[in-house]
């Protein structure tokens, strides 16, 4: 095993030898969309130096920039510039808006772009996101294309648009890009959450018509007959907030760690409390046959419900049902975000 690859066993899991990390450099956006899990409440920034410190503390294979619009932060730039000198892949997610504040020969910096698209019609993006959203990604996307930068297309996986995701998987694949696929999480209502047959509704209505790069989302994982992933929540993701707090996962619900912990104890940061509940397996998943591959599903998911200790509410096990998905695995293709996130990523067939 090479040094990228060597990864020691501690407390029942792999620790990995290098992190994905997300920096939410600020909560601000150019929109207010309904289904966002930022707080609109204030506004928060991490500083360079903290970007510095924890880029420095920590080993490092990726970075993406998300939370809000990046572009609002004023030190952007600068921040960019600082990542693009480190030996890792940056990413960010964006829609549309910090894309277009970062000029020409920046763009280069980013391993991948990710833009924000949940619905296949001008009309229905612009009615959910603000006016002018659909031209400003299409048009942002075109540029990064032109520019010889990799995008990806990423969903929000909602009651809206459960059933319709294929759909934008085509308009992605115009571009050359998959479609990365988050299910909805109720981190300030549950407006949008999926029912249970309309989360299983929506998985086999995009595999039906899309190849899988990667699965990340563990009952559908499971329910695919893939093998245990590597990485994930609680074990290979660290999220630093622009509040400088710290969160295996960008859904986890609560305040989060003091950056201070995370500067602390460097790695160690997965043995604190959060992480090892990201990693926790409920009892009445631990004598399932699919729980190496699933773990009692999303953590973050029961996290919000208040139910960790509970099985997923999506899981088909539990009801006495067994939902077999068909799948067909697409070609490997470099995504920095492949086992980064509970996130599910597909390309439109030819």
């Amino acid at each position: 095993m090479s040094a990228d690859n060597a990864a020691a066993s501690v407390h029942g899991f792999e620790r990995p030898s290098q992190f994905a990390l997300g920096l939410g450099l600020t909560n601000e956006c150019n929109l207010s969309c309904s289904f966002c899990y930022r707080d609109p409440s204030r506004v928060d920034r991490l500083s360079v130096e903290q970007v510095r410190a924890v880029v420095e503390k920590i080993p490092v294979r990726s970075v993406n920039l998300g939370t809000g619009e990046n572009g609002l932060h004023p030190e952007f730039l600068e921040i960019v510039e600082y990542l693009r000198s480190k030996p890792l892949k940056l990413t960010m997610t964006s829609n549309g808006y910090s894309v277009a504040a970062v000029p020409d020969n920046d763009l280069a910096a980013f391993a991948d772009l990710e833009f924000s698209l949940d619905y296949p019609s001008k009309a229905e993006q612009d009615a959910q996101r603000g006016a002018g959203n659909w031209d400003l990604l299409h048009e942002q996307a075109t540029r990064c294309r032109r520019l010889g930068v990799p995008v990806t297309f990423i969903a929000v996986m909602m009651q809206a648009n459960f059933d319709r995701l294929a759909e934008v998987a085509e308009i992605a694949k115009a571009y050359d890009a998959p479609l990365r696929v988050n299910v909805y999480q109720a981190v300030q209502s549950d407006k949008y959450a999926l029912s249970y047959e309309q989360y299983w509704t929506a998985f086999e209505t995009l595999f039906a018509k899309t190849d899988v790069i990667a699965i990340g989302e563990p009952l559908v994982r499971a329910m695919a007959g893939l093998p245990p992933r590597l990485g994930g929540c609680g074990v290979a993701t660290v999220r630093v907030t622009p509040r400088a707090t710290v969160q295996p996962c960008v859904y986890w619900p609560g305040g989060g760690a003091p950056l201070d912990v995370l500067l602390d104890v460097g790695e160690g940061v997965v043995e604190t409390k959060p992480f090892t509940d990201a990693r926790s397996v409920p009892a009445t998943c631990k004598s399932c046959a699919h729980v190496a591959a699933c773990r009692g599903g999303c953590a973050g998911r029961r996290r919000l419900l208040g139910k960790l200790d509970e099985v997923d509410p999506y899981c088909p096990i539990v009801r006495g049902e067994t939902r077999r998905l068909d799948i067909r695995m697409a070609k490997s293709r470099e995504m920095p975000k492949l086992e980064s996130a509970c996130t599910t990523i597909v390309i439109a067939r030819d």
